[in-house]
């Protein structure tokens, strides 16, 4: 079994985190080796020239036949043997050791009769001194580390700050709010250096205007185009009337009423797409309202009241996110069609085959529709729309047993 990590542990600061503390550890103990080793290299170096000097002067009193001074002596108590064999081999030589409790340098040369003449230093005082460094270079470490973890911790914390800023800016954008900017200050004032986070938000911004830009004149062509179309239209429209009956006249009927519907839909669209359309509230019976739907939809569809609800909501906009769905679900689907209440949830559900993946997974997108199907797709675009200024969440999804299934969620 594999253990996830928490999501805590991926983050920027504490990879930076973790770095900093091994590079610091790192550094921090190499330096104190290095420093350590060369004292300890120098104080040893110190102790062995002054034993050394020591034995030369018993060496001279010895063979002087004078007596040798304290610390000197003959094959002495405490020697180290490998010291002693060394000396009596006719070789000279130098040893810390512990003696009497104490630790002690010692220094041996060659006696006659294969015997060892030594000096013994003590060894306490450089002992301690280099304990005391070794123990002086850990605090210093660990304060140095310290220290360094808090400024690198305020350092990636205003970076990660900025970071965090610039996703959520992007996330805003992506859904919908094309005024959202990041604002970076260091994009606005030239003098300031341009870090790498300054850049992605300066990116961030200057897409955000720039796709704003491209929505809006889409917009406004979309919605001059459908307003033109209007007047033309209604001339049309009167003139198919006033054709004679037959069959060439109600196919020129009907594409002119498909006409109309088209430029309707797109006007709407339009108006939903300036994001500026304002509630007409008031309360509503939603199973009476759901009947209303479908009775004035004229197609065969049931109605099923799981528990009834009062909403306050603008029956105009939420009589047409129904009426879309019942619509797409009679265009699209196979029967039996049924819409749900269930308190303030309501589901359109047909059983032919299902929503297109995409529809399910990003939402509908206009003009698009699958396997040679009628329409524009304009349909569930605006029923989305108009849930969207409700305040109500649309979804789409498929039944497992078959069948495509809206589901309106309102407030």
């Amino acid at each position: 079994m594999r253990l996830g990590l928490p999501r805590w542990a991926g983050t920027l600061a504490v990879k930076a985190a973790v770095f900093i503390t091994v590079m610091c550890c790192t550094l921090a103990a190499l330096l104190g080796v290095l420093v350590h080793v060369s004292v300890s290299n120098q104080t040893v170096e110190q102790a062995r020239d002054l034993a050394l000097s020591r034995l030369d002067d018993a060496t001279t009193a010895f063979e002087a036949g004078d007596r040798l001074m304290p610390g000197m002596g003959v094959d002495p108590d405490g020697l180290p043997e490998s010291l002693r064999k060394l000396a009596a081999a006719g070789e000279r030589g130098t040893m810390v050791a512990d003696h009497e409790g104490r630790p002690t340098m010692w220094a041996a040369g060659p006696a006659d009769g294969g015997r060892a003449l030594a000096v013994e230093v003590d060894y306490s005082q450089q002992s301690r001194t280099i304990n005391d460094l070794g123990r002086a270079i850990i605090w210093s470490s660990g304060l140095a580390i310290g220290v360094t973890l808090l400024v690198g911790a305020f350092a990636v914390t205003r970076v990660t700050r900025r970071l965090h800023t610039t996703a959520r800016v992007a996330r805003r954008i992506s859904g919908g709010d094309l005024d959202a900017r990041v604002d970076d200050p260091r994009t606005k004032d030239p003098t300031r250096p341009q870090d790498e986070v300054a850049a992605v938000a300066a990116a961030l911004d200057s897409m955000a205007a720039s796709l704003q830009g491209k929505l809006q004149s889409e917009q406004r062509f979309t919605a001059d185009v459908a307003h033109e179309l209007r007047t033309p239209l209604t001339g049309l429209h009167a003139a198919a009337e006033l054709l004679p009956a037959g069959r060439p006249t109600e196919l020129v009927r009907d594409r002119v009423a498909a006409l109309r519907t088209l430029t309707e839909d797109l006007l709407e669209i339009s108006r939903l797409d300036t994001g500026r359309e304002r509630l007409d509230l008031d309360t509503e019976q939603l199973a009476a309202l759901a009947e209303r739907v479908v009775r004035t939809a004229g197609n065969h569809t049931e109605v099923r009241v799981v528990r009834d609800a009062t909403v306050e909501t603008d029956r105009r906009r939420l009589e047409r996110v129904l009426g879309n769905l019942v619509a797409n679900a009679h265009r699209h689907g196979r029967p039996p069609f049924v819409v749900t209440v269930n308190g303030p949830v309501v589901s359109v559900r047909d059983h032919g085959d299902g929503y297109p993946e995409y529809l399910v997974e990003h939402g509908p997108q206009r003009f698009r529709t699958e396997g040679g199907a009628k329409g524009h797709g304009l349909g569930l675009t605006i029923a989305l729309g108009q849930a969207e200024v409700l305040g109500a969440r649309l979804s789409f999804g498929n039944a497992e047993d078959g069948g495509a299934v809206a589901t309106l969620v309102l407030r």
